[in-house]
């Protein structure tokens, strides 16, 4: 029974995979996948990434329609970047608890606070927050967009762990906001130790998302595309990964004589895995859900991303 169920959604996926193609063609579309999402995602996107990576893809793609397999903030962050496109996600519960961790009322408070600081703001949040924001950030450049920074002050929004790693290469007074990542703070010290018992050749590589004294563990400390180039890259043949589990595709794809354990079944971002293969053919077919960002608030969020991409 089990084998037919198998056989039967491999056949189902295959009917939609095509169906997807199909639609890219009629729509003039692409689809961007961000690494946490299902294999069967990441198998049809055009473009796999991180917020990073897609970011860029949306600013200079051709296509008329964005498909964003990602959270809400990345489907935003490719309109503005793309105003002129049609911007559509799966699925528009896909949301981001980090995100919504910051709001605009207390951001402004707390620069009204430091009114020498300047706002370095993580791509993950909304758009709005982004419009408050002097520049935007990822994982991957944080401490290079730090440093671009005219202040020595910073405000640092919204996840804690993250500032408290880049807060260790700058000089600079960093000024955390109590945000997290739901996913990457549930890894502990013990889940680690753990794996190293069971795995004693393996490497540790991290996401900075994790909590301080987890990323304090790491071999290697990077963001998603950073572990992914590091694990291609290194002569080590066995890894625990300390990030979201979608990374895996990616991973196995580059190194499939390499061996990866996640350190714990609990790296699953609930939000992330809601988008499957039918809720991409239903979006291309009605061309809904589609992202809107007020023209003013774009305009604003948009000198934000901007700056960021300017960063070498």
């Amino acid at each position: 029974m089990e084998a037919l169920a198998l056989a039967r959604k491999e056949e189902q996926n295959r009917e939609l995979k095509e169906r997807i193609l199909q639609l890219k063609k009629e729509r003039n579309a692409i689809i961007l996948a961000h690494y946490y999402q299902r294999d069967e995602i990441q198998e049809v996107a055009d473009f796999r990434g991180d917020s990073f990576l897609l970011a860029q893809k949306a600013a200079t793609t051709d296509a008329d329609v964005i498909v964003f397999c990602g959270v809400h903030f990345m489907g935003e962050s490719a309109k503005i970047l793309a105003p002129g496109k049609t911007v559509i996600i799966p699925d528009e519960r896909a949301g981001c608890p980090m995100a919504d961790m910051v709001n605009v009322d207390g951001l402004k408070a707390l620069k009204a606070q430091h009114p020498n600081a300047k706002v370095v703001a993580y791509i993950n949040t909304s758009a709005d927050v982004k419009a408050e924001t002097d520049i935007c950030c990822t994982s991957a450049n944080a401490i290079k967009v730090i440093e671009s920074v005219d202040a020595e002050e910073i405000i640092w929004v919204p996840d804690k762990n993250l500032g408290d790693y880049v807060s260790k290469f700058t000089d600079k007074k960093m000024i955390l906001w109590e945000g997290y990542c739901n996913t990457h703070d549930m890894l502990t010290v013990k889940d680690v130790e753990e794996m190293k018992a069971q795995y004693p050749n393996a490497q540790f590589v991290v996401h900075p998302e994790c909590r301080p004294e987890v990323v304090a563990m790491g071999d290697f400390v990077g963001s998603t595309t950073g572990i992914i180039k590091y694990c291609k890259e290194s002569d080590c043949q066995e890894f625990i990964v300390g990030t979201e589990d979608g990374t895996g595709y990616q991973l196995r794809l580059d190194s499939p004589n390499k061996k990866f354990h996640f350190a714990t079944k609990y790296l699953v971002c609930p939000n992330m895995k809601v988008n499957n293969l039918k809720k991409v053919v239903r979006c291309l077919e009605t061309l809904s859900p589609e992202i809107y960002v007020p023209p003013q608030v774009a305009d604003q969020a948009r000198l934000s991303l901007e700056r960021m991409l300017l960063v070498k």
